[in-house]
């Protein structure tokens, strides 16, 4: 690649590396194994959607949990580009895992106070070896710390609650912004309450979080904490694409399969013209959501000047093509499609629920005229 000229930011690199490819069928091969159709459906009808074996041999195992945590830190010292990888193949199974949640937005969020040593390295340590899973414990609808609401400090204590975490049932850390800075608080410690509530995507479970008179380690002050925290939003925002990416390719996969073999009047379905226009066009889709995905992760990895704009594109244009390529999905398979057997229904609700998560595309739209100084839509 031709260097860019001095003071002029780099061409952003679309394409996968040797490196990302073997990541990529390493963990293909895991879900395959341990996360197929069947085992998702038959879990998420379970109260225990994760599969502990799962995580393990993602997290721990292959290293994936690390990936974004310097190897002095006891990681991997890898990119963006490399977990959005692993989340463009988390997509296409709708695994019930939470690396989105621990291994990125918690990973970054500790990853931005730049520490050395203390409670806080200590935590990162364990989240890329895999042994605990942290949550950042805000809404799964946050787009930026100032739509979240801190919770209160009492002497030593916390008190509050917030709704919607996404993988609170899973966490074994929950990490708190307040109104004096960001805590670490052990997620079965007296005074926190975890109750689950109903989701739409069954294979992202959320929680309301309850804060009583709860010990918390102090990790950063209120004006780090709140960059922490918007470091770590940007970064899920921007991986985020990754996962909805791998979701609408899944989703076009099936459905070509799918046509191919139902025939009707002697012929596959698939050969018919109006259901034709309706792949290709999903098709063009997807390659352009593969750009944008793409161009947010490189973005990320290099620390781009660029990167708030290039994660609003991604979230702005990926949360629909992921949207429309599951609603395709149902329909194009007909009957079966509807049917609580097949996985289309996962894959719908999963692209919806991620339709809101870490800002709509609403929001990102307007992100995206902010920072090029446009009218709003």
């Amino acid at each position: 690649m031709t260097a860019a000229p001095t003071g002029e930011t780099p061409a952003p690199d679309l394409l996968y590396s040797e490196t990302e490819e073997d990541l990529r069928a390493a963990v293909r091969a895991l879900l395959a194994d341990r996360c197929d159709a069947p085992t998702v459906l038959g879990r998420v009808e379970s109260d225990t959607p994760y599969d502990p074996r799962l995580w393990q041999g993602l997290a721990a195992d292959i290293g994936t949990a690390g990936l974004l945590v310097p190897e002095r830190l006891g990681g991997q010292g890898a990119t963006h580009r490399e977990a959005a990888v692993v989340l463009e193949e988390l997509g296409r199974s709708v695994a019930p895992v939470p690396y989105l949640t621990s291994a990125v937005v918690a990973t970054e969020t500790l990853l931005a106070l730049d520490v050395q040593d203390g409670p806080a390295a200590a935590l990162l340590g364990d989240l890329a070896a895999g042994r605990r899973v942290a949550v950042l414990a805000v809404p799964f609808s946050a787009a930026r710390p100032g739509a979240v609401r801190p919770v209160g400090v009492a002497g030593d204590t916390l008190e509050g609650t917030v709704t919607a975490v996404a993988d609170a049932p899973a966490a074994d850390v929950l990490l708190v912004p307040t109104t004096d800075g960001l805590y670490a608080v052990e997620a079965g410690a007296e005074g926190v309450v975890v109750e689950p509530l109903v989701p739409l995507d069954l294979t992202r479970p959320l929680a309301t979080v309850t804060l009583a008179a709860a010990a918390g380690t102090r990790l950063a002050d209120g004006a780090s904490a709140v960059r922490a925290v918007e470091r770590g939003l940007l970064a899920g925002a921007g991986l985020l694409a990754s996962e909805q990416l791998g979701l609408a390719e899944w989703c076009l996969t099936e459905t070509v399969r799918h046509t191919r073999e139902r025939h009707q009047f002697n012929r596959p379905v698939g050969s018919f013209q109006a259901l034709k226009h309706r792949m290709a066009q999903l098709w063009l889709e997807i390659v352009s959501a593969r750009a944008a995905a793409r161009n947010a992760a490189d973005a990320l990895a290099t620390a781009s000047p660029d990167t708030p704009l290039a994660v609003a594109v991604a979230q702005a244009y990926c949360s629909k093509v992921a949207v429309h390529a599951a609603e395709e999905c149902v329909q194009l398979h007909g009957g079966i499609g509807m049917t609580w057997e097949h996985p289309a229904h996962l894959y719908l609700k999963r692209a919806k629920a991620d339709s809101t998560a870490y800002g709509s595309a609403g929001h990102h739209r307007e992100t995206v005229a902010e920072v090029m100084e446009l009218p709003a839509p």
